[in-house]
């Protein structure tokens, strides 16, 4: 059995694998974290670890396998807040928002990208309630927390996520 058909058949699951994932972790992309998923199905290939089990296995080896990816790299993710202050390399003040890297300092150049990206979202894109959303999620509640604190069903803040994304890709395709 080659690759490329261990592929084809268990693709549309690991898809909705990494959905899943995404969605509870909002921070990691959904196509990294295919890749990452490709990556290490590509390895145990090589490695004749996928001869002889289901896609039922696989697919668990691989959901496994993105949690503790997501686990060991979770610090390692920029995180962006609607609210905050910036400080650029010289350790100036910036009222707008604010860029949290967990680990390393990231360059100019990413922080004006960001900036950018921010204020555009922040000015004409988001609603009140989505930040208040958005907010939260950074804060690192679940989609559960964050109704019972603003009052509302755990549908209507996947609905409220949801927005949230369309509206950010959006702003990304214009930059």
């Amino acid at each position: 059995m080659c690759f490329e058909e261990i592929i084809k058949r268990i693709s549309p699951k690991l898809k909705g694998i990494v959905y899943r994932l995404k969605s509870y972790f909002p921070f990691f992309s959904m196509d990294d974290l295919y890749q990452e998923a490709m990556s290490h199905l590509w390895v145990d290939y090589k490695e004749g670890k996928l001869s002889d089990k289901t896609d039922s296995y696989i697919l668990q080896g691989c959901y496994f396998y993105l949690k503790n990816y997501i686990r060991k790299n979770k610090s390692r993710v920029l995180l962006i807040s609607l609210d905050g202050i910036i400080y650029d390399e010289k350790g100036e003040e910036h009222a707008m928002n604010n860029i949290l890297s967990l680990e390393d300092p990231h360059s100019a150049l990413d922080d004006i990208h960001a900036n950018f990206l921010l204020e555009q979202i922040n000015n004409n894109g988001l609603t009140k309630r989505e930040k208040e959303v958005f907010h939260l999620v950074l804060e690192g509640l679940t989609t559960r927390e964050i109704g019972r604190r603003l009052g509302v069903s755990h549908v209507r803040i996947v609905k409220l996520q949801k927005r949230i994304r369309e509206k950010c890709r959006e702003h990304l395709d214009m930059c």
